[in-house]
């Protein structure tokens, strides 16, 4: 009961900060970090996996529905979080199988992977749904990469906030 009330305070808070706060940060005007997204990338494992694809979605609408962007952040979530468990089985292996991956002890490598796949794919959905038009491919492509590493770096740094906390 305690881990349910923990993800639910984690996800209101990010939803809160994103909306009110990072989406108004356009640093160099067009860098967003998207950290909202650490809840899904980092939702316990041992779940339902059709209850956390429909969080997931309702997750998105809820930022959508702050940002006003039209089911974009709905369709990135619903799809990372539908991509996770491959992405966990690829990176983690048998731990994954097994259902014994700790985040809170990960080696350095295996998450930087696995974040920095779960935030590309994420941002390949998001950006290409948010300008969709392939004219413009140059500008989706400098979107993804350098809004990606942004991002990276903002959840990185929460991740070592968090998870030491939580050690």
């Amino acid at each position: 009961m305690n881990n349910i009330i923990y993800n639910l305070i984690l996800g209101a808070s990010l939803i809160l900060m994103q909306s009110l706060f990072l989406n108004n940060i356009n640093f160099l005007e067009y860098l967003n970090p998207f950290i909202y997204i650490y809840f899904i990338i980092y939702y316990p494992i041992k779940n339902n996996r059709s209850v956390f694809i429909i969080l997931a979605f309702i997750y998105g609408l809820l930022i959508d529905l702050f940002s006003d962007t039209h089911g974009i952040h709905a369709a990135s979530t619903l799809c990372i979080a539908y991509f996770r468990p491959y992405l966990l089985k690829l990176f983690f292996g048998m731990a994954y199988e097994h259902q014994v991956v700790k985040f809170n002890s990960l080696e350095l490598k295996q998450n930087i992977f696995y974040l920095f796949s779960m935030i590309i794919i994420h941002h390949i959905i998001l950006f290409s749904l948010e300008v969709f038009n392939l004219s413009l491919a140059n500008l989706i492509f400098n979107n993804i990469i350098s809004n990606s590493v942004f991002t990276f770096m903002s959840i990185y740094v929460l991740y070592e906030f968090l998870m030491r906390k939580s050690k």
